[in-house]
């Protein structure tokens, strides 16, 4: 009974947790809860190793343990200790990462991500860089029109020169974050630390 009572407070600390923008592994629809989907049906834990550390797997392990423990209790308890083990599992991904945990979103995940999964399914990546390439095309051009546009008229007065500097700075921002990402290392994790010092 004991047990049973830890998951529900578990599981409610973790509706409490304020949301925020899910990265796709923070999606119950995402690879990481999908395959604990899966292990914990099957009662085998090595499929999700893969996405932890090598020095966290202990705390997975004991997780694990607890999870399978509880299923047998009935449906409530089943589902309580699944969805523990699921923000336990991907909060460990995330710390592995380098990567804050805000809890697990209901929601899909982003058709970008969607795009991406679908191209390695596929074994073709052409359609997802066309894609993306589009996406940041558009977004140069934009910024590009409106930034050239109100420079046209900077010098005319304060209220004129103020605007061109707010569209210029996000303009160049804009571009410097996408080179950054551009060519920088693989970096699933990468946090704000990572990025170029904004100097405007």
């Amino acid at each position: 009974m004991k047990t049973v009572i830890f998951f529900m407070a578990v599981f409610v600390v973790s509706l409490g947790l304020t949301t925020m923008a899910q990265a796709h592994c923070d999606t119950l629809e995402g690879p990481v809860v999908q395959a604990a989907k899966q292990a914990l049906e099957k009662g085998e834990i090595t499929p999700i190793l893969k996405w932890i550390k090598k020095d966290q797997e202990p705390e997975i392990r004991a997780a694990f343990q607890k999870a399978l423990a509880v299923r047998g209790k009935g449906p409530e308890a089943k589902d309580l200790a699944d969805h523990y083990f699921f923000e336990t599992l991907v909060r460990i991904h995330r710390a592995g990462e380098g990567a804050p945990y805000t809890g697990l979103s209901a929601g899909p995940p982003e058709a970008i991500i969607r795009a991406a999964d679908e191209s390695l399914e596929k074994g073709s990546v052409d359609h997802l860089v066309r894609q993306v390439t589009e996406a940041v095309a558009s977004g140069i051009r934009k910024r590009f029109s409106d930034t050239a546009e109100k420079k046209k008229h900077a010098e005319e007065n304060v209220a004129a020169g103020r605007e061109f500097v707010e569209s210029y700075v996000d303009f160049t921002h804009y571009v410097e974050r996408l080179h950054f990402d551009a060519t920088s290392g693989p970096g699933h994790g990468t946090t704000s630390e990572g990025a170029p010092e904004q100097k405007h």
